[in-house]
């Protein structure tokens, strides 16, 4: 039971398929690098609980697993929508830092992502580790449409909204028992680093 939690501005931003996944169950899990305006050019947690707000500029279909393509919705550059669909929000429960390939590709069963995904984020900024982060994600009780603004655009991972949203009411995308089952998985993956 979700004992006062408030409301917040703090939002992750995301591509729409991997919060649609977040939302759905499907998975736990993100893979980080960070945007292109980071602080200090990499990637940092600031905030553990998250709003979580779905880009589309970006995706690309062919990094995403077969059952995921299908569900992009291809945008021109540039391209926004009017308002923003915030349904869900997180709390990033684990954060490991990895740059094993092996260890990497161990856990592609726990994301929406393909091979071709992991290399790619691998070898970019290649003497920085890739960011697993784990995704108690919760819907909110009501969707919120806000309106889009210039400044939450760009290369950027975090932001602060300018409504805060309450989470109030939220229900768990997982159950705490399959959530912590997932979590301990991964959480056995990415320790043994010698097998």
């Amino acid at each position: 039971m979700l004992m006062e939690l408030g409301q917040t501005v703090h939002t992750l931003k995301e591509w729409a398929i991997a919060i649609q996944a977040l939302e759905a169950g499907k998975t736990i899990m993100l893979l980080r690098k960070g945007g292109i305006r980071e602080q200090q050019g990499r990637f940092q947690v600031t905030h553990p609980r998250v709003l979580l707000y779905p880009t589309f500029e970006h995706q690309q279909p062919l990094l995403l697993k077969a059952e995921y393509t299908h569900l992009v919705q291809p945008v021109a550059s540039g391209w926004h929508p009017e308002t923003v669909r915030i349904g869900s929000w997180a709390e990033i429960t684990d954060i490991f830092p990895v740059m094993d390939e092996l260890i990497v590709s161990r856990l592609l069963p726990f994301h929406i992502w393909n091979e071709h995904f992991i290399s790619d984020r691998l070898k970019w900024k290649s003497q920085q580790p890739l960011f697993i982060l784990l995704l108690r994600t919760f819907k909110l009780a009501q969707v919120w449409e806000i309106p889009y603004r210039p400044e939450y655009g760009g290369c950027k991972s975090w932001i602060d909204i300018t409504q805060p949203i309450d989470l109030q009411g939220s229900e768990p995308a997982l159950s705490d028992s399959n959530y912590q089952h997932l979590r301990t998985e991964i959480r056995t993956i990415i320790s043994n680093k010698t097998d």
